[in-house]
């Protein structure tokens, strides 16, 4: 089948990829031309485990090719997936322009040429933006179905979650594009479709229910970890319990500087807006989003109350929002580091793939480092914000002969007190006893 990409950001990519691993022939269309000629010479512009080989294969085979020519791409495909950014507005509001750009895009083009074709809501949108996506694409006497297919991939696992997914969501209200939308993803390798098919607010809704959900599970694990800190308790035991109770399972239970990336907080506080857009004040999900906003100030707070900041050196482990991942967009690290720059300190940085996304943020506010080691070096304390494996098998008694000071501050909770002071460091984690 051929099908139609707009949009070459993370899902955008991403989503052609794989959807050409399964043989459908791609054409992913956008309208930055630096970024379309450096594809076709085979750079991805972000990190993701196994994409680059993806688009490599692929691209050799032919079956992945990219373009800046609108025209060419819209009668090309006959899935066109919108795969566009849903940036936050000033007040939390999705910013659906450019979708909606897209959708005119395709609708006049179609309109000339006549033929009938799917357009495929990928990127995150409010309920009844697919309807209004309808609508626009009806007034042009286009021959097009709308369909609602919001994406459920996971940053550091992307690939896998692509191939084999919990859930696909189709949300239409036309049985010919659902028919079509089955056979796009019939090659999945699963031996099963696990399909949701529904209306477009529904299929909308659940994206949005998925990562609130989600957040407001780790807002509310991050609270208890709090409330250990002041009541002498041990988060990592708390957490095991919990996660025993076949109610409530293991999964997104580790205590931690908070939430970031591209998704979590947009769509909460997308979906905040929505519903005040409706008359109704989702407080929950307003207290889930200031938590984490909170959280991330928390680990600044709990430094202060054992050393003074100010012209101190600190080293950072870990910039990206999750490992894996090279994304830094909302990631906790940006304000555990303006915070200490804040405070005139001196911020030495690794991460082993968002120093490049650094660089762009900080420019020369903070060193950049090599490796954890020269990160280290010269340091009064540790403070490790993202938990790359790397982190994991550090020596740290050889360490400790580098550094100005002993403190290590572990904000995902990644090491064992007892083994860390062992290695004759002072130990702060996030709810830890």
């Amino acid at each position: 089948m051929k099908i139609t990409i707009v949009g070459t950001g993370y899902v955008g990519l991403t989503s052609a990829a794989c959807l050409a691993e399964l043989g459908h022939e791609i054409l992913c269309l956008d309208v930055d031309e630096k970024k379309i000629a450096s594809l076709i010479q085979g750079n991805v512009p972000f990190f993701e485990p196994g994409l680059d080989q993806l688009l490599k294969r692929n691209s050799a085979r032919k079956k992945l090719q990219f373009t800046t020519d609108k025209k060419q791409a819209i009668e090309f495909g006959e899935v066109i997936f919108n795969c566009v950014g849903t940036p936050s507005g000033p007040n939390g509001e999705a910013d659906l322009s450019a979708v909606f750009s897209v959708a005119k895009d395709i609708a006049q083009t179609t309109e000339k040429i006549g033929t009938y074709k799917i357009l495929v809501i990928k990127s995150t949108v409010p309920p009844g933006t697919s309807r209004k996506i309808q609508e626009i694409v009806d007034t042009s006497n286009s021959k097009i179905d709308v369909v609602s297919n919001p994406e459920f991939l996971r940053e550091g696992e992307a690939i896998r979650a692509f191939q084999y997914p919990d859930k696909i969501v189709l949300g239409s209200h036309s049985d010919k594009a659902l028919r079509i939308m089955r056979k796009v993803y019939a090659g999945r390798l699963r031996t099963y479709l696990p399909i949701v098919e529904t209306d477009w607010e529904t299929a909308e809704l659940i994206k949005y229910a998925s990562n609130a959900m989600l957040a407001t599970r780790i807002s509310t694990i991050n609270e208890i970890a709090n409330i250990c800190d002041h009541v002498n308790a041990d988060i990592k035991i708390v957490s095991t319990a919990l996660g025993m109770d076949y109610r409530i399972g293991p999964r997104f239970l580790n205590a931690g500087v908070g939430w970031g990336g591209s998704c979590f907080p947009k769509d909460v506080k997308a979906l905040i807006h929505t519903a005040k857009q409706h008359g109704y004040d989702a407080k929950l999900f307003e207290q889930t989003y200031a938590v984490n906003d909170r959280q991330r100030i928390r680990i600044i707070e709990k430094i202060k109350t054992v050393m003074n900041i100010e012209n101190k050196t600190f080293c950072i482990w870990g910039l990206s929002f999750k490992p894996k991942t090279s994304d830094m967009r909302e990631a906790p690290s940006i304000t555990i580091i303006n915070e200490l720059l804040k405070h005139k300190a001196t911020v030495q940085v690794y991460d082993p793939e968002a120093m490049n996304e650094a660089k762009k943020i900080f420019n020369t506010k903070v060193t950049y480092s090599k490796n954890p080691e020269e990160a280290a070096k010269d340091a009064h304390a540790i403070i490790l914000v993202t938990e790359w494996d790397e982190f994991r098998g550090i020596d740290f008694a050889q360490l400790k002969k580098t550094m100005k000071d002993n403190k290590l501050f572990d904000g995902r909770n990644i090491y064992e007190p007892e083994l860390i002071k062992e290695e004759g460091f002072e130990y702060y984690g996030m709810g830890r006893k």
